[in-house]
């Protein structure tokens, strides 16, 4: 059976603000020194694995030019534009539905487009094993992280019996206090929950028929008008009415014959400005300098220039991103609180630093 991807890149990546706008959001920026965008990267590992002409990139209207651009050789038509933000359900339905369309069945790979992978091929070994359980009957498959510490910020996989390459899924659980995750990773019955799944289209629509009838209903709706001239108009009257769910609630809450396959290949969510020293190389005091940068006696900071010199005397723990326009300055005990600052921007009319 054909293998499809579905990258989700319609989120905002507020709380890697200012680099991250509502005009080129996190996905579209490079946070590595090579150069590469996050959604670049997330298109180049599945080279070996899914044809371009098989990736489709589902993302907010307003970004479809960047698509374009970044991504070249993806078919422009496979560029699904969402009409408005309705969260993971609705965009998977939408794509799900499309690619039906036009193969009828295949498997499709789910994946967020601002992850970073350290390790390719036991990445590439773990899709593999996720496609072959997805295969076997109508699993749905979500891929966990084998956890290293006990994180208080993803939600957790925990899992049960072993079936072949995979564990059959007891419950997904939210973000646990400290206390919780410790006892998680003790148990060793728990996995992060990346946001990664792999499924076969018409296991995940007989779920959505199920358990998300009405969106089930509209998205085929939208994938039976792809093509024709009434696809704009369908789309947006469909789209607009759905239900703002994710799908790990929608779903896979509520499913059976849900499956995970660990993963250990080097995932990071790269979820606010803490994770650019985890991903890039950092000096002798544990800074990371990117740009015209001058350290004095500071440690353990990260300094993102931009045109002008930046200099950070004594500084410790902290977070420094120059743009035209703003300049950051974050503990880094505070980085989850910068969506705080947006919100202020937006209650003072300030949309244009937004």
């Amino acid at each position: 059976m054909r293998v499809t991807a579905v990258i989700m890149a319609g989120g905002r990546g507020e709380r890697f603000w200012p680099k991250s706008r509502n005009n080129c959001p996190k996905q579209f920026l490079s946070l590595t020194s090579d150069g590469e965008t996050m959604i670049q990267k997330t298109v180049k590992r599945l080279e070996s694995l899914v044809e371009a002409e098989d990736i489709f990139i589902v993302t907010n209207a307003a970004y479809s030019e960047l698509v374009y651009d970044q991504l070249p050789q993806i078919p422009k038509e496979n560029v699904l534009a969402e009409p408005c933000a309705r969260n993971t359900a609705p965009c998977i339905a939408f794509a799900a539905a499309v690619i039906g369309k036009k193969y009828d069945d295949a498997v499709m790979l789910v994946l967020p487009s601002d992850h970073l992978i350290g390790y390719q091929t036991m990445y590439m070994k773990t899709l593999k094993k996720a496609v072959n359980t997805a295969l076997d009957g109508d699993n749905l498959v979500t891929i966990g992280i084998t956890p290293t510490y006990a994180e208080t910020g993803y939600g957790y996989i925990n899992f049960g019996d072993e079936k072949g390459d995979a564990y059959e899924v007891e419950r997904f659980v939210e973000k646990p206090d400290l206390k919780t995750a410790k006892e998680y990773l003790a148990s060793g019955k728990y996995l992060w929950n990346s946001g990664m799944f792999v499924w076969k289209i018409s296991s995940f629509m007989k779920n959505m028929k199920k358990f998300m009838p009405d969106v089930h209903d509209g998205a085929v709706r939208i994938g039976e008008s792809f093509g024709t001239e009434s696809y704009e108009e369908t789309l947006v009257r469909e789209f607009e009415a759905f239900t703002s769910e994710s799908v790990d609630f929608g779903i896979m809450e509520k499913a059976s014959d849900i499956y995970t396959i660990p993963g250990s290949f080097g995932w990071d969510d790269v979820g606010n400005w803490l994770a650019v020293e985890r991903i890039n190389e950092t000096d002798e005091n544990r800074n990371y300098i990117d740009g015209d940068v001058i350290a004095v006696d500071s440690k353990h900071i990260t300094v993102c220039g931009g045109k002008r010199l930046v200099a950070a005397v004594g500084m410790r723990d902290t977070i420094i991103v120059d743009t035209d326009d703003v300049l950051l300055v974050c503990s880094k005990n505070s980085t989850q609180d910068v969506k705080k600052v947006i919100a202020e921007l937006k209650e003072k009319n300030r949309n244009e630093l937004v």
